[in-house]
């Protein structure tokens, strides 16, 4: 007889035979044989195409045999026999561990049905997805049922009003599936997005001590997130994401059905109407959940047709061609072009703008909605039938991807035998087929998405119009004595160093060395963007600029096709880069910021603070905190984007200083908040949460201090963060994870990690420069403080420099209760009483060493004058302000309430403590001086101007200097 992997082909044969003596030395066992529809061929087959299921009946035959004789793998994997296989798991849980482990074998059991089944085509697509949604439901209640029952012996029963009757009854968690767990259509390796509700407001009953319903299903949300996601010796059932919850990472775990109403009217974003088409509850008190849905439904879907959803449809579509392009996703047939999502999309855009008015599209399986849109007339059949195919093909396709290692990948292998393990299972005779099939469905579905979420400038043709003599030009058709006469017509005032840097341009090894395509596309732009450039005041200048962007994307045309294709994002491009330096070098250095430039109505009108928390958290809802490596880019990519909008504002005029100075702080602020979970989260998962004293809830208990221009609003583009850690829990306690240690090191190893990702250089560059120097005892003191032993510092050692650092210090990031805790503290070391003559003595003296060594030599002074250090500069302002805001806190102590110099001044004059007219007179010398500073910057100049600027500014704040802080 031959061997049955011989009808297999190269490499595969091979490999299967070198593994067939280790998975089985002894010959098949009995067992195995006697499923009928079980054969040698097809073990074969089934460890040719997987790994997990060769090392399955490898290392847990046990469990294989268990489940053959539960049912035949011919027969399909039902939601009523996942059921009662659970209901013969639970035989063996007595406690939480045993709870974790049944979980954990039971998945690795129905996961081996469900991979077998699909990857030997015994089970269509249809099959595969709603097996894995029903085991997934099937887990979540179980779960949940065990540890209610659980919880309630411990805090006792909640209880509250029924949403329908009104009644006192008791209240159960209702778990709201999202995504394709919701839409009944998850992978066979999946995380599932999940969001947890609870009737109403109420307490437990039937415990010694009653509980809050809200944390009480917060705590029961914890333990089942903990009974799926978390990584044992058995591994794990799913992982859980709960980003999709209201306020994302930062809100609370388990909101009332009133809690959830009032966000998605008051706050919903477009976003998460997106996201809510597919939510179905999936576990749980399944009829108040059901009156919690019908609630939302008006959130998801408008009464009528809804073409205002356009607009934010094309930013969602520019969002994931941003990403595509951040990530480099080409080969991820979920995110790529052509990919599983942009199906997706385009089925959902449909439920969107029209499901208000045709119910028949308000339901969750995309498949469902394609027939719905053939029948209502919305795309033609043979458009339907192209994506129905292209979504089969393709999620066919992703569970191959899954099956082969249990892995959760849509990324295509570069290695020749999972290439070949793909095509044997796609039914290709070669990787060369699938993957001719795989860019044919691509390909069909990248037209459809484009054609159907257009934007306006799609169709436009960027050389439509272009004069021949702007080729000639650039592909050096005609002598340089004409070139140099066409540059001059046409307004270039340096047109001789214009021809050499274009000349060098076209010399240059990597143009020399481009593939045909990319060559052709550089000859397609070059003239387009020569022409451009006769719009600006010195195409000379700005030819220079962006000539540098031009270099940084030779390698990447993707960026000259949208440049080509949008001529608005062309004419932003070249009119910044005229204007500003500084913003030629940041698109150089991530030419990803281009996407910026396709919106100009976003690109200056920056979003304000809880848009930007929004915008970020809809960024990383799919990065894992454990993916430290993409997290770390996209908060770079993140900071850049927003900073440049920003800068792009200032420049237009349509954000004065005080504003731009806000915007820079609010990126700073939402970056650090998100850094901050990211490293809570890592940290959690490793050692568990930090002790807490008997009664008090889980919390970071962790808090940013930002001083200086950080504290006081006042960020500039290229400025550090001066940067404190605090922390109010017990440093005597220890974590309650697996490997717990100390508070102390873990807030210790917190400030550490927080620093990483701030310093840490990556291909994006450095997020923040941190300074961390303005902690107690400087950098011999310790990088985490209590916040007891930050208090005792400031009262005992503290130099005086270190109050007036103080007076500009505020809580940017962490736990809300910690930071107010640190505002009581500065409030009343701001207010201790001072000897104002010993005091304004130091602050003098202190100001005349940083004059001496930051500001300009005396011999040079008459030549030029330091903004910021010299005498009537902004730091004289400061230095003022601080003495003021010392000496007279402690009667005033209203005064303490700003961190900012601006507030400060106007609180100064309120007071009484400072005139009104100087306090106005100062308030505008400083916006002059710092204005001056920040349209230097954008322009790549420093701090220092010409001797004879701002002469009035500089005489009057010496002599407001001179009546203040004479000694």
């Amino acid at each position: 007889m031959s061997e049955p992997w011989n009808c297999l082909p190269l490499p595969l044969a091979d490999d299967v035979a070198a593994s067939w003596a280790s998975v089985f030395p002894e010959g098949l066992p009995d067992w195995l044989l006697d499923d009928a529809s079980v054969s040698e061929e097809v073990i074969a087959q089934a460890v040719a195409r997987s790994l997990f299921l060769r090392q399955t009946l490898e290392r847990h035959p046990e469990q294989v045999c268990a489940l053959l004789q539960s049912r035949v793998l011919s027969e399909p994997t039902t939601p009523d026999y996942l059921q009662a296989r659970w209901g013969e798991s639970l035989a063996d849980v007595t406690d939480e561990p045993s709870l974790h482990a049944a979980l954990r074998r039971f998945r690795r059991e129905t996961q081996f049905r469900i991979i077998w089944r699909d990857l030997l085509r015994w089970a269509d697509l249809e099959e595969t997805m709603a097996a894995t949604s029903a085991f997934a439901e099937v887990c979540i209640q179980g779960a949940l049922d065990w540890l209610h029952e659980a919880a309630c012996e411990q805090y006792g029963t909640p209880w509250g009003k029924d949403p329908v009757s009104g009644e006192e009854v008791p209240q159960s968690l209702v778990v709201i599936g999202m995504g394709k767990l919701g839409g009944r259509e998850l992978n066979v390796s999946s995380d599932i997005d999940l969001i947890f509700a609870f009737p109403g407001k109420g307490e437990t009953r039937g415990s010694g001590r009653s509980l809050d319903n809200q944390q009480f299903f917060i705590r029961l949300g914890q333990r089942l997130i903990q009974a799926l996601d978390q990584i044992t010796a058995d591994g794990f059932v799913f992982r859980v994401d709960m980003r999709l919850r209201p306020y994302g990472q930062s809100g609370a775990l388990a909101l009332s059905f009133a809690a959830l109403e009032t966000y998605y009217q008051d706050q919903g974003r477009d976003w998460e109407r997106y996201a809510m088409v597919k939510s179905r509850v999936v576990a749980g008190d399944m009829k108040a959940g059901q009156v919690l849905m019908e609630s939302l439904r008006p959130f998801v879907y408008r009464r009528y047709i809804d073409f205002s959803a356009f607009e934010s449809l094309r930013s969602m579509k520019a969002m994931i061609g941003r990403e595509v392009r951040r990530q480099g996703l080409e080969n991820n047939i979920k995110l790529g072009s052509g990919g599983i999502r942009e199906i997706e999309f385009v089925v959902q855009a449909f439920q969107l703008i029209r499901g208000g008015r045709d119910r028949e599209l308000q339901q969750r399986e995309l498949l469902i909605i394609l027939k719905e849109l053939e029948v209502l007339e919305l795309l033609p059949p043979q458009v339907i039938n192209e994506l129905r195919e292209a979504y089969v093909f393709l999620r066919n396709l992703e569970h191959v991807l899954q099956g082969m290692e249990d892995k959760q990948t849509q990324l295509l292998p570069e290695n020749d035998l999972a290439r070949a393990r793909i095509a044997l299972i796609m039914g290709f005779d070669d990787w060369h087929s699938c993957q001719q099939e795989l860019a044919r469905h691509r390909e069909n579905v990248a037209t459809h998405f484009a054609n159907i979420i257009a934007s306006e400038e799609d169709d436009s043709s960027a050389q439509s119009s272009l004069d021949e003599g702007w080729c000639e030009l650039w592909l050096a058709e005609v002598d340089e004595a004409s070139d140099t006469q066409w540059l001059e017509k046409h307004g270039y005032e340096d047109p001789a160093a214009s021809l050499r840097l274009l000349r060098s341009l076209r010399d240059s090894r990597t143009v020399q060395t481009m593939q045909t395509q990319g060559r052709k596309r550089l000859n397609q732009f070059m003239p387009v963007l020569l022409e451009a450039l006769t719009e600006v005041d010195k195409p000379s200048e700005t030819l220079s600029r962006v000539l540098q962007l031009v270099e940084a994307i030779l390698r990447r045309t993707a960026y000259m096709v949208l440049l080509l294709e949008n001529p608005g994002a062309r004419a932003q491009l070249v009119s910044l880069c005229s204007e500003s330096p500084w913003i030629a070098r940041q698109l150089a250095e991530t030419p990803l910021l281009l996407d910026e430039l396709l919106n100009a109505e976003s690109l200056y009108s920056p979003p304000a603070r809880d848009e930007l928390q929004d915008d970020l958290r809809q960024q990383m809802l799919r990065i894992s905190y454990d993916d430290l490596e993409n997290q770390m880019e996209s908060l770079r990519h993140f900071k850049k984007a927003h900073t440049l909008r920003v800068a792009a504002s200032e420049l237009k005029g349509t954000l004065p200083l005080m504003k731009v100075s806000d915007y820079l702080t609010w990126i700073a602020e939402v970056v650090l908040d998100h850094v901050v979970d990211v490293a809570f989260a890592n940290l959690v998962a490793r050692h568990g949460y930090p002790g807490q004293a008997e009664g008090v809830s889980r919390g970071t208990d962790f808090a940013i201090i930002g001083y200086g221009k950080l504290g006081g609003i006042e960020l500039g583009y290229t400025s550090d963060l001066d940067l404190v850690f605090i922390h109010t829990a017990d440093p005597a306690l220890a974590t309650d994870g697996d490997k717990p240690i100390d508070n102390a090191v873990f807030y210790t190893r917190l400030g550490q990690r927080i620093v990483h990702i701030l310093n840490a250089q990556t291909p994006s560059g450095q997020l923040y420069e941190v300074d961390m120097r303005l902690r107690p005892s400087g950098n011999s003191g310790l990088l985490v403080s209590t916040l007891q032993a930050f208090e005792k510092y400031q009262r005992n050692d503290a130099w005086t420099w270190e109050h007036q650092a103080l007076a500009r210090a505020r809580g940017v990031a962490g736990s809300t209760e910690a930071i107010s805790a640190f505002e009581t503290v500065r409030h009343n070391i701001l207010c201790q009483s001072r000897d104002k003559d010993k005091l304004r003595h130091e602050v003098v003296e202190m100001r005349e060493k940083m004059r001496s060594t930051l500001g300009t030599p005396e011999s040079k002074q008459e030549e030029t004058f330091h903004i910021k250090h010299d005498a009537g500069g902004i730091v004289d302002m400061e230095f003022m302000v601080q003495y003021l805001m010392l000496a007279w806190c402690e009667l005033h102590p209203e005064l303490t309430q700003w961190s900012d110099n601006i507030r400060q001044m106007e609180e100064l004059g309120r007071a009484g403590v400072l005139p009104v007219s100087d306090a106005e007179k100062l308030r505008e010398a400083y916006i002059a001086l710092r204005s001056s500073i920040h349209r230097r910057a954008l322009q790549n100049l420093n701090s220092q101007v010409a001797g004879g600027a701002f002469v009035d500014e500089r005489v009057y704040i010496r002599s407001v200097w001179q009546k203040v802080m004479a000694v």
